[in-house]
C-alpha cells in the first residue's frame, strides 16, 4: 500500500537571505522535514491552500499571490491582486472557496477578494476598517486584524483584533459582496486577542491571547439570529508565571484527529499542549515545554499527530518534534533547520 505524501509549506519574510516559501518534503513516520526548493514571493507572512487543494494563497507585500498546486506540491504563480492597503497577515476563505478574507494588522482591515474558478484572484470586493481604542500602551492602543476566519458554518466571519481586544463578527451579503457587522466578542481589556480556532466538531472555539498568555474556551452556536459565543473555560499558555515583558502567546494549532490544541508562546519560548473533552470542548493541560529556539512565531502537528514542527522567527531555525503522550513531554528530533525569519508553517497533502 502506498503512504500517503505530504509537503510543508513555510512562508517567511524576505528582508533577509529568504526569498519566499520554502517547500519541505515530509517524512510523517520520522517527523523528519527536507528542503526541496524555494519559490520567490515578497514577504510570505502567511499562506493558505484552497478548499480544493488546487491552489495556494499567500501574503505578498501590499496584496496577495497565488500559485497553481501541481500533484507533487510545486507551486506556479498565476496571478497577484493589490488588497488597496498595507500588507496583510492573515488568509482564509469561505467554505464555498467564493471569497478570500484578508487580515490586515497594520491597518486595522478586513479585506474581501473575488476567487474565480481558475484559481485566479479577481478584484476587491470590500475593506472594512476598525475604529476604536484599546489599550492605550507601546503598541496595542489602535486596530490590528490579527486573524479572519470563518465560522464552520459559513454563516459569519470573525476578525480578531488585537488592538481594541474584540472579535467582530460579520456576515457577507452574497449579493453585494459586502461584510455586515452584526455583533462583537469583547474581551478582557489588554488581553490582546490573536487566533481563533474551532474543535473538529464546530462545536466549540478557541480564542488565544497574545498579551494575557490565556486560551479561552467558548461553545458557538450559529443557529439562532445573532451567533452565540457563551465562555467556558479560560487556561494558561505558560510553563512558569508570567513574565509581563516578554511573554507573548504567538501561535495556536489544533491537531489533525481533534482531540489535541497546542500553542506557542514567545518569550517563554514554549510549547503548550492540551487534551480536548470532545463532550464538553474542555482543554485540560499536559505540558508547557522549552523549544530550543526564539519567537516560535507558528506551529504544525504532522498529519499522523505523532510530530510537532515550531517555525522560530527570531532565531531563524525550524525545530521539530516527537510527541509522547504517555509521558506528556516533547523529543526533538536532530538539529534545527536554518531558514531565515520564518512566520508561518503549514502541512498539505500532495498526490505523488
Amino acid at each position: 500500500m502506498n503512504k500517503e505524501k505530504y509537503v510543508a509549506y513555510v512562508g517567511t519574510y524576505t528582508h533577509g537571505s529568504s526569498k519566499g516559501i520554502h517547500i519541505y518534503d515530509v517524512d510523517v513516520e520520522e517527523g523528519i522535514l527536507t528542503e526541496r526548493c524555494e519559490v520567490p514571493v515578497r514577504n510570505s507572512s502567511y499562506v493558505t491552500r484552497s478548499k480544493n487543494g488546487k491552489y495556494l494563497y499567500s501574503i505578498e507585500d501590499e496584496g496577495v499571490a497565488v500559485f497553481a498546486v501541481d500533484p507533487a506540491g510545486n507551486l506556479e504563480r498565476i496571478n497577484r491582486v493589490s488588497i488597496n492597503g498595507m500588507r496583510g497577515c492573515f488568509l482564509s476563505l469561505d467554505q464555498e472557496g467564493r471569497y478570500l478574507y484578508v487580515a490586515g494588522y497594520h491597518d486595522g482591515k478586513v479585506t474581501v477578494v473575488r476567487t474565480h474558478p481558475d484559481g485566479s484572484l479577481g478584484n476587491v470586493l470590500d475593506g472594512v476598517f476598525h475604529r476604536g481604542l484599546g489599550s492605550v500602551a507601546e503598541r496595542n492602543f489602535r486596530p490590528h486584524v490579527n486573524c479572519v476566519r470563518p465560522t464552520p458554518d459559513n454563516k459569519y466571519l470573525c476578525a480578531v483584533d488585537n488592538g481594541i481586544d474584540q472579535v467582530k463578527l460579520y456576515t457577507i451579503d452574497r449579493w453585494q459582496h459586502k461584510l455586515r457587522l452584526v455583533d462583537v466578542l469583547r474581551c478582557k481589556r489588554e488581553s490582546g486577542p490573536r487566533i481563533i480556532r474551532f474543535s473538529a466538531d464546530g462545536r466549540f472555539a478557541y480564542l488565544l491571547f497574545e498579551l494575557s498568555n490565556e486560551i479561552n474556551v467558548y461553545s458557538y452556536d450559529g443557529e439562532g439570529k445573532n451567533p452565540q459565543f457563551e465562555l467556558l473555560q479560560t487556561v494558561s499558555t505558560l510553563s512558569d508565571e508570567l513574565d509581563e515583558v516578554h511573554d507573548a502567546a504567538s501561535g495556536l494549532a489544533l491537531a489533525p484527529d481533534g482531540k489535541h490544541l497546542f500553542c506557542s508562546t514567545a518569550g517563554d519560548n514554549s510549547v503548550a499542549m492540551y487534551e480536548i473533552d470532545e463532550e464538553t470542548g474542555l482543554l485540560t493541560k499536559k505540558f508547557a515545554l522549552p523549544i530550543s529556539g526564539e519567537y516560535p512565531k507558528d506551529l504544525a502537528i504532522f498529519p499522523d499527530c505523532r510530530h510537532l514542527a515550531v517555525a522560530n522567527h527570531e532565531s531563524s531555525t525550524i525545530t521539530t518534534f516527537t510527541i509522547d503522550y504517555e509521558k506528556n513531554i516533547l523529543v526533538q528530533k536532530g538539529r534545527p533547520l536554518k531558514v531565515d525569519t520564518p512566520n508561518c508553517i503549514m502541512f498539505t497533502k500532495v498526490d505523488a
